[in-house]
């Protein structure tokens, strides 16, 4: 009885049908994953976070607001804020250091009006306004935000935010110095500073803008407590 032939290595195989578009999609790609929504808006979004939270840890503080209360305020799923930053800490610092470095920006253009200030006295109630509207003023959650929540951050954080309030606390030294010599700055330069830094900060916990006064009423009141007026006829030099 013949055997039957042995079947070749290169028989011909049935044809595997072709795949539908949904297995195609089923299959993972190469290299890194296709980004979300979320990941591509990366820039915008995390702005809109940094915004939310320093709103947020204003109103309700830091420990009682959740990642998921934030990510609720920008219309994101709840995990989604941890793309952009790696816990609820490393966004408060981010807070913090946003208000920090606006509050500089703010600072130098108030320093750059159109006309030349005249003296050091107009120099540091310039400065002064500046700084409630830094506090009091639209967009002003940020600051407050780091005066009262700096216990919730790392040693290493504090240490980066110190270095900025002393870059934004530095164009105040030569204009107080000024005074002094002047005789018109009400105590020593360097408690004059800390004393002054001490009340203006401590507004946001009891100004309230629907009441009668203004920025410029506090920053009135703020000159009178800390700056003695000026003799006629003897204005202060202004810095070069």
């Amino acid at each position: 009885m013949e055997k039957p032939a042995a079947r070749s290595r290169h028989a011909a195989r049935a044809p595997r049908p072709p795949k539908t578009p949904a297995a195609a999609a089923k299959k993972r790609p190469r290299g890194r994953p296709r980004k979300t929504l979320d990941e591509r808006d990366d820039g915008n979004r995390r702005v809109e976070l940094i915004n939310a939270a320093a709103r947020l840890f204003r109103q309700k503080g830091f420990d009682a607001t959740s990642t998921r209360d934030i990510a609720a305020a920008v219309g994101m799923h709840s995990g989604s804020p941890f793309y952009h930053f790696k816990s609820k800490g490393a966004l408060l610092h981010a807070v913090m250091e946003e208000g920090m470095r606006s509050a500089i920006q703010r600072q130098a253009a108030a320093l750059q009006p159109a006309k030349p200030i005249p003296d050091a006295t107009m120099q540091l109630r310039l400065l002064i306004r500046n700084h409630f509207d830094v506090l009091l003023g639209p967009g002003s959650d940020f600051i407050p935000v780091m005066l009262y929540e700096s216990r919730s951050i790392t040693a290493r954080q504090r240490a980066l935010l110190a270095k900025l309030q002393s870059d934004y606390e530095a164009v105040w030294e030569p204009v107080l110095e000024t005074l002094a010599k002047a005789g018109q700055l009400k105590g020593p330069v360097k408690l004059a500073r800390l004393l002054m830094f001490g009340a203006l900060n401590w507004s946001v916990q009891w100004f309230d803008a629907k009441k009668s006064a203004t920025l410029d009423d506090l920053a009135d009141a703020a000159m009178a407590l800390f700056i003695h007026a000026p003799s006629r006829g003897k204005p202060t030099k202004a810095l070069a």
